[in-house]
């Protein structure tokens, strides 16, 4: 077993997610008590005396204040936080569009308010779209192109990174909340 996995780490009492800490990391603190084992992967590591299931996700033991940290915005963290569902017409990866099989690939993120009309790229203003219902907006806001808002764009509630989930194990989903 190598030592280079990932383990999430969750905070005191909230399991509240504080981040994403190497392996060596995660035994160091559950060894020296400071946090306990959550969940654990099919991984063992192995020493000269012992052997350790090597966890996946761990908390502390202690609640440690953290001020609120701002989730950072990116197309695909965009695409994550949305589950790859378009705002308009709530189809995903894996549904029939004009006799074509939709993919992650085939989703875009549409700008409510359009760039051409002084939109940003922030959390409030970006959604999933797929590119039927991209095209058919363009340049417009989604009223005068009559279409509607299936949910509001928001800010992800944490930074444990809509991106972090993407790549982790299943088990880290119960503990990261994606959408709002």
């Amino acid at each position: 077993m190598t030592l280079d996995g990932r383990v999430l780490l969750l905070n005191g009492s909230t399991w509240e997610p504080l981040g994403i800490i190497n392996v060596p990391r995660a035994i160091n603190l559950v060894l020296a008590g400071k946090a306990i084992v959550i969940e654990e992967s099919e991984q063992v590591l192995r020493s000269v005396r012992k052997q350790f299931n090597v966890p996946s996700v761990i908390a502390l033991r202690r609640y440690i204040n953290v001020p609120r940290r701002k989730a950072q915005w990116s197309r695909r963290a965009v695409l994550l936080r949305d589950n790859y569902t378009c705002i308009y017409c709530g189809v995903r990866p894996g549904d029939m569009l004009q006799g074509k099989l939709l993919h992650k690939s085939d989703m875009t993120i549409d700008h409510i308010v359009p760039k051409s009309r002084g939109g940003k790229d922030v959390w409030t203003n970006t959604a999933c779209a797929c590119y039927v219902c991209n095209r058919r907006k363009g340049g417009r806001l989604p009223g005068e192109a009559g279409m509607k808002l299936r949910w509001e764009p928001r800010r992800p509630r944490t930074n444990y990174l809509v991106i972090e989930i993407g790549n982790g194990p299943d088990a880290w989903r119960k503990y990261i909340e994606i959408s709002s």
